[in-house]
């Protein structure tokens, strides 16, 4: 009669009804329960197991999950019974169920370490916390519709709970300055609530039944405690407790792993007596305790996902929707669209886009590694956008929504401040005002080679017109001035010359004019594309620097008003400030394909052309790396001397070895 396992017994009735481990016997004596009602979850950096918080014996239970490398947070939801957790190693997020099967990968791109994660069990989002991008992030559960929501202000983002019901996530932060946060959880409304007293507060546990936060320091060695508006703080525990990594809380108890301890130790919350649950067991991460099936708690994004088309965040006053990387919301404010055009811009550390048309929709695109971005273009049937970084010294792309990242030119940079692609000829141009050049090569790098270097001073900001053959080029020097070539490199003459330090040039392709931000006279100015026809646009700007164009309009920054502004391209009347409280934005451009219309010979089939097509007016020339010489009949290339030099070779000063058409 026992619902699993009977065992024979020496005494009446001679046989014991037993239940699987972990699980408890019911009162009949006979029947066991569904399984078990509480657990304790825990991550090694090899596997992960399931301790039952039921019985008293507290038996750990090994997972049978593959590819585990080095576990670190891990979190669970009651709903669909998933457990959640990241692999620092593979630099990847996983579910499978309590019982460890259907694992799946949710998140591998842009993933350095991530060291804290949390469920948001009533909005189905996902939350974590990366300590090498510095930033907090959110999914839906199944990994879908990404988001990025708080990348400033973050050194060593670590432990991350939430709180659905109300509204809030709460963080830690071990870095210079560690501190404890808050915000709503689509990551608005800021604020500190613990900055002094902190060392390494690697551990936070939020108890949603008497409103407070504990957390567990692996630097001052303790536990301690607050309300949730920060005060009222109080030590719970401050003496051995070597170093606190994993931390949680479920009803009357507070859990957490010890590294030196090699120990999960628990402790009530009011009465402060302390049990050890498990000893001497090595390479202890995160741990959570949880009910398996109990889901304590509701808020309008419970249901129909709050009428959001993609993300439903609750906050303490309603619940917002939010788009994920790449699209953006409708006027109806519940409906994501991928938008016909958007603004990106380079900041410091940082790539943005940001709509034309809708306030408050400012996304950080997902980059790993970006020190200081500079200059920037995009090619639009790749979806791609290219970035110069003068910290690292290199040339990245990457897809729009952050994937993809490759370093496409990597050596012989100096402080590449102008750049460009050819999207017809799929190449990629840039002007170095270190090395006075400017090169091209293709948009992967290949095959790269030095067009201009005779008589360069300074060249900054760079732009193209593949269409008509022709490129122009700002120079800082001793005679700053505006300069057209071919995109060979050949035929350059002088259009502007009395002008100041012209920081950025961009092209109105429809109406065939320049534009360009003057930070000598504080001014916008026009002129056709011989450099005639000269007009000022605006002239009381106190410090203009990116500029781009688009339609009817004109969009440029300004580092003294920290804002983005548009205004008629023609007389630069309408001024609207489209972003403000922006700090040192680098370049900007509008993500549209008018902005990369038009047709030349190289656009079909590479010009049949063996390396490079590079457009002239009214045709184009065959042209090889740098080093490499070209054959007019086939128009392949051929290394000189019988040297096979890399892709990154940079030091030729070879003028351009072409095929003339």
């Amino acid at each position: 009669g026992c619902s699993h396992l009977c065992l024979l017994s020496p005494k009446e009735p001679f046989y014991s009804c037993t239940c699987p481990t972990g699980v408890q016997l019911q009162e009949d004596g006979k029947t066991c329960k569904a399984g078990a009602e509480e657990v304790l979850l825990l991550a090694r950096r090899t596997d992960l197991r399931r301790i039952s918080l039921d019985m008293p014996d507290f038996t750990d239970v090994i997972l049978q999950i593959d590819n585990i490398r080095h576990a670190i947070a891990i979190d669970y939801d009651p709903v669909e019974g998933y457990i959640y957790w990241t692999d620092d190693d593979v630099r990847a997020i996983r579910r499978a169920f309590l019982d460890g099967s259907g694992a799946q990968t949710l998140i591998t791109t842009e993933i350095n370490h991530p060291d804290g994660i949390a469920v948001d069990w009533v909005g189905r989002n996902l939350y974590w916390t990366d300590t090498g991008t510095d930033r907090i992030e959110v999914t839906r559960l199944n990994g879908t519709s990404r988001k990025i929501l708080i990348s400033e202000n973050l050194d060593e983002p670590r432990a991350i709970v939430l709180n659905p019901v109300m509204g809030y996530m709460y963080w830690t932060d071990w870095g210079e300055n560690p501190k404890i946060e808050s915000a709503y959880l689509d990551g608005t409304e800021r604020k500190v609530l613990v900055n002094t007293s902190l060392g390494w507060p690697n551990g936070l546990a939020l108890d949603l039944e008497e409103n407070k936060l504990y957390w567990g320091d692996a630097k001052t060695d303790k536990i301690e405690v607050i309300s949730l508006d920060g005060t009222m703080r109080k030590t719970l525990i401050e003496d051995k407790l070597p170093h606190i990594f994993g931390f949680t809380l479920l009803g009357e108890y507070i859990y957490w792993t010890d590294w030196q301890r090699r120990s999960i130790e628990r402790v009530h919350k009011k009465a402060a007596s302390r049990d050890i649950i498990i000893d001497q067991l090595p390479d202890l991460m995160g741990l959570k305790a949880t009910s398996v099936t109990r889901a304590e708690g509701t808020n309008p994004c419970a249901e129909n996902n709050g009428g959001c088309s993609h993300l439903c965040f609750f906050t303490p006053q309603e619940c917002r929707c939010a788009c994920p990387i790449g699209l953006e919301l409708l006027s109806d404010m519940r409906t994501c669209i991928i938008p016909e055009a958007f603004l990106v811009f380079t900041s410091r550390a940082a790539v943005h886009r940001i709509s034309l048309g809708a306030s408050n929709n400012d996304v950080a695109i997902p980059l790993t590694g970006v020190k200081e971005a500079s200059a920037l273009d995009f090619d639009v049937s790749d979806n791609r956008i290219y970035w110069t970084d003068i910290s690292l010294k290199t040339i990245s792309r990457a897809f729009m929504n952050g994937s993809g990242l490759e370093h496409v030119i990597e050596f012989g940079l100096d402080y590449p401040e102008g750049m460009a692609v050819d999207w017809m000829g799929k190449n990629l141009y840039w002007a170095d005002t270190g090395t006075n050049r400017i090169e091209v090569a293709r948009l992967d790098g290949l095959f790269r080679q030095v067009l201009v270097w005779k008589d360069l001073d300074n060249p900054r900001s760079l732009a193209l017109d593949p269409s008509k053959g022709y490129m122009y080029w700002t120079e800082w020097g001793g005679k700053p001035k505006i300069v057209r070539a071919y995109m060979d490199g050949t035929n350059s003459i002088m259009l502007v010359d009395k002008v100041g330090r012209a920081n950025d040039l961009t092209i109105d392709y429809k109406d065939q004019r320049l534009y360009w931000t003057d930070l000598d006279t504080s001014m916008i100015e026009s002129s056709n594309m011989l450099g005639q026809e000269r007009e000022i646009i605006a002239d009381d700007l106190p410090h203009p620097f990116g500029l781009t164009q688009y339609s009817d309009f004109i969009y440029w920054t300004d580092w003294n008003l920290h804002s983005i502004e548009r205004a008629d391209k023609t007389n630069g009347r309408n001024r609207t400030i489209i972003q403000n409280r922006l700090d040192f934005v680098m370049d900007i451009l509008v993500f549209h394909s008018s902005r990369q219309d038009g047709f030349n010979e190289c656009a079909q089939n590479n010009g049949h052309c063996g390396q490079l097509c590079l457009a002239i007016p009214n045709g184009y020339r065959c042209g090889c790396a740098s080093h490499y010489t070209l054959d007019p009949k086939t128009r392949n290339c051929s290394c000189m001397y019988f040297l096979q030099l890399s892709k990154y070779f940079q030091f030729s000063t070879n003028p351009n070895l072409v095929f003339s058409e």
